[in-house]
């Protein structure tokens, strides 16, 4: 990605649950903000400068207003945490042009969402741009915690909507989570689109492998951050150049090149779209992305997630 950054100013903050914050961001100057497609995310620089990416979740084509929302995820490194507690109203805040690698495909006969956690986002934006346009062909089932910790818990139950949402509280116990098998035993030429935990996103394609292949759809974008509690800290060494960069625990080996004034384009920062991909010459990396394929990940790495099992990494930089 190397579109410039623009500024927004944040008009409005508040919670939706404990731990997820609705953000409304709008022109500084007050001029109309450009439509986009349902699906969509932007990639915002969060106060301590990290690079984020979160799906736009309001109406695609209202102007005046884009929304995020933002779980804060403790285990993560930090990007949600600075969104959560240290972006204020009337803060500027960086972003790229919208961009869509999930986007609805209008002419499905039928939409199911699946959703879980802050993986309603993206579907808040479908669901909105479907029924703007007068359609009501979808139904979305919705996984979460408890009531306390659902998000547009209001709107979802709104009398619009109420006949087309399911929503399923598990209370944290996986013996008690929806089963979707039903749903999806004999393919009936509807479009899914998915977007979860991991955990729930595997369900889904597992229970899904009979569909036509172009009719399932996933998105990961804002749903976690892709860390493990164990990240370590490694070198990685440009082979053009020989320069060595460290790279900490609670950094990505795109920020630490970032950091450093190395470009490397990027889009989803969550390992699914292949845009950081980097050819890797040596040392062994510890794979996180969705994107490469068993015999390319000897010599390819996405720098955005992915992280070293060696002291070191040559990359092709």
């Amino acid at each position: 990605m190397n579109e410039p950054f623009f500024s927004l100013r944040v008009s409005r903050k508040h919670q939706l649950t404990p731990d997820i914050v609705l953000i409304d961001l709008v022109h500084p100057e007050g001029f109309d903000l450009p439509v986009f497609t349902p699906g969509a995310h932007i990639t915002v620089q969060t106060p301590k400068g990290l690079h984020r990416s979160y799906s736009l979740c309001g109406e695609p084509k209202d102007q005046q207003k884009w929304q995020i929302a933002v779980k804060r995820e403790n285990a993560g490194r930090g990007g949600s945490c600075s969104m959560f507690d240290d972006l204020l109203e009337g803060d500027q805040l960086q972003t790229h042009p919208w961009l869509n690698l999930f986007e609805l495909k209008d002419q499905a006969k039928f939409f199911i969402f699946v959703a879980g956690g802050i993986g309603i986002t993206p579907i808040m934006s479908m669901m909105r741009h479907l029924m703007s346009m007068g359609k009501n062909n979808f139904q979305l089932y919705y996984c979460t915690r408890d009531p306390l910790n659902t998000a547009f818990l209001e709107q979802l139950n709104a009398p619009e909507m109420v006949d087309h949402v399911k929503i399923h509280h598990d209370h944290g116990d996986l013996s008690q989570a929806l089963d979707l098998w039903p749903l999806f035993e004999n393919p009936n030429g509807s479009d899914i689109y998915c977007c979860g935990p991991a955990g729930l996103m595997d369900s889904v394609r597992d229970m899904t492998g009979h569909w036509p292949s172009d009719s399932v759809h996933f998105e990961s974008f804002g749903v976690c951050e892709n860390t493990s509690n164990e990240n370590n800290s490694f070198d990685i060494i440009l082979n053009s150049s020989g320069r060595r960069i460290h790279v900490s625990p609670d950094c990505s080996i795109l920020d630490a090149l970032r950091s450093n004034g190395e470009s490397v384009s990027s889009s989803c920062e969550s390992g699914t779209c292949g845009s950081c991909r980097t050819g890797l010459i040596s040392g062994e990396a510890e794979h996180r992305d969705y994107v490469l394929l068993d015999d390319e990940k000897d010599t390819h790495i996405m720098v955005c997630v992915s992280r070293a099992l060696t002291p070191e990494l040559v990359l092709d930089l």
